[in-house]
């Protein structure tokens, strides 16, 4: 028989033990095993599709492995996100789902949660880009009708589609950023009086500038904040329908004369993008900026990668180095090649675009159904989406993983650091709000790959397999 001193001390124990678990289960697990460590992976052969792998990390430095050093220290730009262009024809679809597939769909992409890939960036069209049904601008006259003072602005066209799916986004992840991009002003204030090609007549550059005013004021009415617009989508590029003409001297003229000065007088805060247009012409953005009186208005430059090298963005850099960089369309052509497509959007666009200073990367065209429809009479006519919608039914194409990739951990706020670039292993890396290390690495070599990543004085080693990228996320 147990004595009753006996007992007491039995007691004690058992209260020490249950203070000792409670205690032990509240440890955080990042702080027992000091790094924790995702893989998501997607493979050319679409046997993995950004498919999330817990690893263990070896620390074994002594191998003969290629090795991506990463500096913590050494920072470059802040990233404001990945994303997509909202095109008027997306929205057509997206809008036309069940109420309920809708939602799952939109969730998927915008919710900032471990289930979805949080997009917190997109792109839209101000007025009628080439893959909306028809082409529209938001003052629209009858022939020998002018409207300088934007009397009869309106923004019925997008009322239809577009507005409803933004509000449904901005109710999912409020805090996405949306940048504007017009592909034509109205047809009465160019040159040529047409949807297509022309210039911007000098006649009517105040009134245009009233118009970019007029479009952000009355979204902002409709709960949705234009954080930039760009002057001109590809300018250098007439041959599209809608489009304009817009060579640089211009551009600059019409920012210093009208649309710098209607903006600060209006006390629009939104931000002036210059260019939008491919990186074979970095002289463009850099004779816009060599304009004291234009660049005072303006916070950076925007590229597309339809011509030139990822490389010619960081010669805007170096000549302006105040201005901030963007990188903000590539489209993949129907039907894909998935492994070709992935590799090379990865490679040029989420690495090549986050190292030469963009501040985003967005792909063209967020949805569009098994056609590529809809578009404008000589629009895109093979331009895939990110993903296809065929009623409620949404297929997964290149873009959707190639921007997946960095758009969940690479959150608004993550500041770029330094990593070399093994042969055969282009990367990237960036810091979080979180403080985790998120690495994003292509094997573009042609076997699979064991590499060293070093880190803080440690070495991990990691796998990856040929054509493939992974996302790597540190948890310190």
């Amino acid at each position: 028989m147990i004595c009753k001193k006996q007992a007491l001390n039995f007691l004690m124990i058992l209260l020490l033990f249950a203070g000792f678990q409670k205690k032990a289960s509240c440890i955080n697990p990042h702080q027992k095993h000091k790094e924790k460590i995702i893989l998501y992976q997607t493979t050319p052969d679409k046997s993995l599709l950004f498919a999330k792998q817990e690893i263990k990390a070896q620390s074994t430095p002594d191998n003969n492995n290629p090795t991506i050093e990463l500096l913590a220290e050494k920072t470059f730009q802040e990233m404001d996100g990945f994303g997509f262009t909202l095109t008027g024809g997306s929205a057509f679809h997206i809008n036309n789902m069940s109420a309920t597939k809708r939602h799952e769909l939109l969730t998927e992409l915008f919710a900032i949660d471990k289930e979805n890939i949080g997009i917190s960036y997109l792109r839209i069209s101000l007025g009628a880009s080439d893959l909306d049904a028809e082409v529209f601008s938001y003052n629209d006259l009858l022939e020998g009708e002018t409207d300088i003072n934007m009397e009869r602005f309106s923004l019925a066209p997008d009322r239809k589609f577009l507005i409803p799916v933004l509000k449904e986004i901005l109710a999912i992840n409020p805090e996405i950023k949306i940048l504007a991009s017009p592909w034509s002003p109205p047809t009465w204030m160019k040159t040529n009086i047409a949807t297509k090609g022309g210039s911007l007549n000098p006649e009517y550059y105040d009134a245009y500038a009233k118009y970019f005013v007029k479009y952000i004021q009355e979204m902002q009415k409709e709960g949705i904040t234009i954080d930039a617009i760009t002057v001109q989508n590809e300018p250098l590029h007439p041959g599209n329908n809608p489009s304009l003409l817009m060579p640089a001297t211009e551009q600059a003229d019409f920012i210093k004369r009208s649309l710098g000065p209607a903006f600060k007088a209006a006390e629009i805060k939104t931000k002036i993008i210059i260019y939008d247009h491919n990186a074979d012409k970095p002289e463009y953005p850099i004779t816009v900026l060599n304009d004291p009186e234009a660049k005072k208005y303006i916070d950076g430059s925007a590229f597309h990668l339809y011509g030139g090298v990822i490389e010619n963005v960081s010669k805007v850099h170096e000549a302006h180095p105040d201005k901030n960089l963007y990188f903000t369309e590539q489209w993949i052509g129907a039907p894909g090649n998935f492994g070709g497509d992935l590799q090379w959007h990865v490679k040029n666009l989420i690495i090549g675009a986050s190292r030469n200073w963009c501040k985003t990367v967005l792909e063209w065209n967020l949805a569009a159904d098994p056609q590529q429809k809809p578009h404008t009479p000589g629009g895109c006519t093979q331009c895939l989406g990110a993903v296809t919608i065929d009623g409620d039914v949404v297929t997964h194409n290149p873009a959707y993983y190639i921007v997946a990739h960095a758009s969940k951990f690479v959150r608004p706020g993550s500041v770029r650091v330094e990593t070399n670039i093994p042969p055969g292993l282009p990367n990237v890396a960036f810091k979080a709000p979180d403080g985790t290390f998120v690495i994003v690495v292509l094997n573009d070599s042609d076997s699979a790959k064991n590499f060293n990543l070093q880190l803080g004085g440690k070495t991990f080693v990691f796998p990856l397999e040929t054509g493939s990228v992974g996302t790597y996320v540190i948890f310190q």
